[in-house]
């Protein structure tokens, strides 16, 4: 049907714009200090803000998806991403690029609520290839978006990456306008606003403690004080979610066994994935001199490219293969393909070509795997649900990313040694880092094996003509 595949289109481009936003500053990251005039500890919030905003906004987006139209929440955050990429395209200092990017990542919401929006208006048998497509934007536009990147940077002012964006969000936006239907579920009740505070207050001390542990010192007060507080503040807060008529998140949807697992196993491909994003690249750019491949910046993207492209492909596959045999064994699959990069990669890291066959890999592995996640979340929880099961599914794969982000950034400087003034990691620092992506791996698979399979008897899909 041409209405179904233009909305299927106009979301996957939602998506890939939504996931470029986590590599658009990649190229210019080692310059922000040079660039805005302040101490590396201090640019490094252009990346925390983004990575904050995104794990914040996003299970609070899906909840207002379910409750005021999904459609609706998913122009706010376009809006959002196109202000924050005028505020950043604007400043000339460090403050103005931190809260663009801030506003940049709660657009990360866009992809669980475009799910959400497909399961309510495709028709079920479009509804698996349509969401394997949507997840794999996750990866694609990372991927894709990365050589975009450094090739403007390359040949034009920093700042210009900033008005692609917000170029970019403006002909999403439009495209949602006119093709996209407005929501028709929804769910009663008011927003929990003191639930949304809570939740924002716990995932922000927490993930301050993860990605800031590094430069903070893990056992410094500043870590601790974050990372319990904001474990402390999230127990509070669900003991109140538990209480209240109207929750934030339901979390006893969240505890069925099929919902808690999956969301479980996102934390394990989520930092599977960033693993490699965080080592692959560092190891090909590196010169020969200590171990690396001396490529540029864009020359590396190249490399990484092609994983995303296999998520793309591999997306058809994934849901034809979901409504066969149902969306865990695309989990089981992603995890395995997982294990096979990082064994791969542990075995040969002596090329570049053994690079790019464990990053080939490495995009199978989320291809099937950030297909099969959504497909079991919307397998298990009723159509009023979904846009704040996504969400919250979303934010398990941040807390992946994040950590891995934190955890491998850790080994790479730990395991170092001075060249010329710099610390260069080591040939083991890469071998643990892979390591830890295999260990990661292997925790989804036997995740992977535990989910029960069933499909949740008050499931229901409204379709358009």
């Amino acid at each position: 049907m041409p209405r179904q595949g233009a909305i299927v289109t106009v979301l996957a481009i939602a998506g890939l714009a939504s996931s470029f936003m986590f590599t658009l500053v990649v190229p210019i990251q080692s310059k922000l200090p040079e660039l805005l005039d302040a101490s590396r500890e201090d640019t490094a919030w252009v990346v925390t803000a983004t990575l904050l905003a995104a794990a914040v906004f996003t299970p609070i987006a899906g909840r207002l998806g379910d409750m005021y139209g999904k459609r609706r929440i998913v122009l706010v955050l376009l809006g959002l991403l196109i202000a924050g990429s005028v505020v950043a395209a604007l400043s000339t200092d460090i403050v103005g690029v931190i809260v663009g990017r801030a506003l940049q990542g709660a657009v990360t919401g866009v992809v669980p609520l475009g799910i959400s929006i497909m399961r309510d208006v495709l028709h079920e048998n479009r509804v698996d290839a349509a969401i394997a497509l949507m997840s794999a934007t996750l990866g694609v536009g990372g991927a894709v978006g990365m050589p975009v990147s450094a090739l403007i940077t390359e040949t034009s002012d920093w700042h210009v990456l900033f008005w692609v964006s917000a170029g970019l969000g403006a002909i999403v936006l439009v495209l949602v306008v006119l093709v996209v239907p407005p929501s028709v579920l929804r769910t009663p009740g008011r927003f929990d606003l003191i639930g949304a505070i809570g939740l924002a207050v716990g995932l922000t001390g927490v993930l301050l403690a993860v990605s800031r542990g590094n430069t903070w010192g893990w056992t410094s007060a500043a870590t601790l004080a974050c990372g319990l507080g904001g474990i402390l503040v999230l127990m509070v807060w669900g003991r109140f979610e538990l209480r209240i008529a109207d929750p934030l998140l339901d979390l006893r949807v969240a505890a069925r066994p099929a919902v808690l697992l999956t969301n479980l196993a996102s934390v394990a491909i989520g930092f599977s994935l960033f693993a490699s994003n965080v080592s692959y690249p560092q190891m090909l750019e590196l010169p020969e001199t200590v171990g690396g491949f001396g490529l540029t910046l864009l020359q590396a993207s190249l490399i990484i490219m092609p994983a995303g492209l296999v998520m793309m492909i591999l997306s058809p596959f994934s849901g034809r293969l979901a409504r066969t045999v149902g969306p865990r064994l695309l989990l089981v699959l992603g995890s395995i393909a997982l294990i096979l990069a990082y064994g791969f990669s542990l075995l040969w890291a002596s090329e570049v070509w053994h690079l790019l066959v464990a990053n080939l890999l490495i995009g199978v592995g989320i291809g099937f795997g950030y297909a099969g996640m959504p497909m079991l979340i919307m397998r298990s929880v009723p159509p009023t649900e979904t846009g704040a099961s996504n969400g919250l599914n979303a934010l398990f794969r941040s807390l992946g990313t994040s950590t891995a982000a934190a955890l491998v950034g850790a080994v790479l400087a730990a395991l170092s040694i001075e060249r010329d003034g710099v610390a260069v990691p080591t040939p083991a620092a890469f071998q643990v880092s892979f390591a830890l992506g295999l260990g990661a791996a292997v925790i989804a698979l036997a995740v992977a094996l535990c989910i029960p399979q069933r499909r949740d008897p008050h499931e229901s899909r409204p379709s358009l003509p």
